[in-house]
């Protein structure tokens, strides 16, 4: 079959890698524009670019498809299918009637749990005990098309947002291939989402970084996995932001105020709302990330009150 492919960050690139891998042919990518990056803010390609340049494959990007230029372009392809994965565009209907076989979508959730830009995130600072992806039909409604496919992983005490990704970003690409080959033969089964179940993943905010020590150990444990490796989870030490990248509830409880530092175990332990934390890796501004211990070593700790 002719595919088109539309995605932008990392987490598309094992989908597009599979599919220049399959028998059918990749005719078009697009892709949002380069957008300024890094400390020069330099005009830099999408990981999905940079992939698809590297295997000759044309690349297009619209800031969006309300030029009716853009629209007729891709309907020039004659595509048989098109396959999104976190494009960063709502593609409007006129787009989605363009393939033959319609568009197809890979998200990073078990859906209907979790529409929207972050289910990953979501996912695990809701302490939720699976997660994984759902190939779906594209409608004009927000990630509410109709289940092609499905497949779980569990989410383990120690994953964070970014192990997460890694790993449903490559089962996404296997279920998406084989999904393509059941479109492909008119095999595939579609079953409608249960709009009582849905739960909406909300695009992450910088303040939601902050940690709040009022809340319990478990509470922050998932709000420290879940937010690394971006905003990435942060409170304050003697007036400078602490970035904490890693943590773990302790089986210890504490009489301390919320925000106390424990050093009796020579280990960066906090009080919390409920239970101990202990901080595993942290940053600093301008320096690298430390183990807790190290942290100790060249900083007076015992008794600080963090957040304030």
């Amino acid at each position: 079959m002719k595919i088109v492919f539309a995605g932008t960050p990392d987490f598309a690139v094992p989908t597009l890698q599979a599919l220049i891998d399959s028998p059918h042919q990749v005719c078009a990518v697009y892709t949002q524009p380069d957008r300024p990056a890094g400390r020069g803010r330099k005009l830099t390609a999408s990981p999905v670019k940079e992939l698809a340049v590297a295997a000759n494959i044309p690349v297009y990007q619209p800031e969006n498809f309300k030029q009716a230029g853009d629209v007729a372009q891709l309907a020039a392809l004659n595509a048989d299918l098109m396959v999104v994965v976190a494009y960063g565009l709502i593609l409007p209907q006129a787009v989605l009637d363009i393939p033959r076989l319609g568009c197809i979508n890979v998200h990073g959730s078990l859906l209907p749990r979790w529409r929207g830009a972050a289910p990953i995130h979501r996912a695990l600072m809701a302490g939720d005990a699976k997660t994984g992806t759902t190939i779906m039909k594209v409608v004009k409604k927000l990630d509410a098309g109709d289940m092609l496919y499905k497949c779980e992983c569990p989410i383990g005490a120690a994953d964070t947002s970014s192990s997460l990704h890694d790993q449903l970003a490559v089962m996404g690409a296997e279920g998406l291939i084989a999904v393509v080959s059941q479109i492909e033969q008119g095999t595939v089964v579609a079953e409608p989402q249960d709009e009582t179940l849905v739960t909406y993943a909300h695009k992450l905010e910088k303040n939601e970084a902050v940690l709040d020590w009022r809340k319990s150990a478990a509470e922050l444990d998932r709000q420290v996995r879940g937010l690394n490796a971006w905003p990435v989870a942060q409170t304050v030490f003697k007036g400078e932001v602490l970035r904490v990248w890693r943590a773990e509830v302790l089986d210890k409880t504490s009489d301390l105020p919320p925000g106390t530092i424990n050093c009796a175990d020579h280990a960066l332990d906090v009080a919390t709302g409920n239970g101990m934390l202990r901080l595993l890796e942290v940053q600093l501004p301008g320096g690298k990330r430390i183990a807790g211990k190290d942290f100790l070593n060249a900083h007076q700790a015992d008794g600080s009150v963090l957040g304030l």
